[in-house]
């Protein structure tokens, strides 16, 4: 570790967490220049993400990024360019492809043959130090884009199909933030092997428990679906270590005998000893680790 740079005191409070005492930057275009890094971890609000992450490649460093790229396609656009062009590793922490209960559920999602019926949401009715979260994310981009690439990453890994048409609905519930933005959307997705699936997100106090941790897929041969117990309770809807909380997983089998009755149970995938956000945070790093050392090819 060469460096800790923002704008505030979380790279002091950071350093004391770790029992540390890094270098501390309050600018980014300085700690570039005074620590010359082999790799950069971009943990910053979105706004800020297309010049850090393009500077850094300029700078000869390899990219860590959190979700999105940028805060508009053609941003994202850019930073992959310049990774191209720069010839280094840009990794985006899309953390779900690290959990091994989600690739469970990917996997089974393979099975159910085409097309694909993929239902997601994640309602967050944030409150306290979350609300002032959410509202700062806000400045910037909305939830169905703050938290949606998670999951029309994890769709089109469970068609391995192109997304050819996107809509999507939205609503502005409060005036904390910008009157540009919404902190209520859904979005529907079409693929070009006929697979659909759609995703919500809210946040705020405002926002209703009910059903807020949809995660479901069911094709022509049955379906699958993440039936947690723990990460559904009233209160922890805004917990980001809930979030990644999986616990098990139902398995339904559409296969009926001559009298339309169902040839075999649902099946229950217990899932234990489940890694925490920090174990999956680490699983990534050590991926952007891999892509580094052994030029990964990560045009996929």
């Amino acid at each position: 570790m060469v460096g800790l740079v923002s704008r505030g005191a979380s790279k002091t409070a950071l350093n004391k967490t770790l029992s540390s005492s890094y270098p501390e930057f309050d600018d980014f275009e300085q700690a570039l220049l005074a620590t010359k890094p082999d790799a950069v971890c971009i943990s910053t609000y979105p706004d800020t993400h297309e010049s850090y992450a393009i500077k850094s490649f300029e700078a000869g460093a390899h990219v860590f990024i959190e979700k999105p790229v940028a805060d508009t396609v053609l941003g994202a656009q850019q930073v992959i360019d310049a990774a191209s062009r720069c010839r280094k590793k840009l990794v985006v922490g899309y953390i779900l492809r690290y959990h091994p209960s989600w690739e469970k559920f990917i996997s089974i999602s393979r099975t159910l043959g085409t097309p694909l019926v993929m239902r997601m949401n994640l309602n967050q009715q944030s409150h306290g130090y979350m609300w002032n979260v959410h509202r700062n994310l806000m400045d910037s981009l909305s939830p169905i884009v703050d938290c949606g690439v998670h999951y029309i990453d994890v769709m089109c890994q469970m068609t391995d199909a192109k997304p050819i048409r996107v809509s999507a609905i939205g609503a502005r519930l409060t005036t904390d933030i910008p009157e540009t933005n919404y902190n209520y959307g859904q979005l529907q997705l079409h693929f070009d092997d006929g697979s659909v699936g759609w995703y919500e997100a809210g946040w705020g106090p405002m926002v209703s428990q009910t059903a807020f941790f949809v995660k479901d897929v069911f094709g022509p041969r049955g379906s699958v679906s993440i039936v947690p117990q723990e990460a559904v309770k009233d209160g922890v809807s805004d917990s980001v270590e809930a979030h990644t909380k999986t616990e098990s997983i139902r398995v339904h089998h559409a296969d009926i005998d001559e009298n339309n009755e169902f040839l075999k149970a649902d099946e229950w995938i217990r899932l234990e000893d489940e890694p925490n956000h920090q174990d999956l945070c680490n699983r990534e790093q050590l991926f952007f680790q891999k892509a580094i050392i052994e030029d990964l090819d990560l045009t996929k």
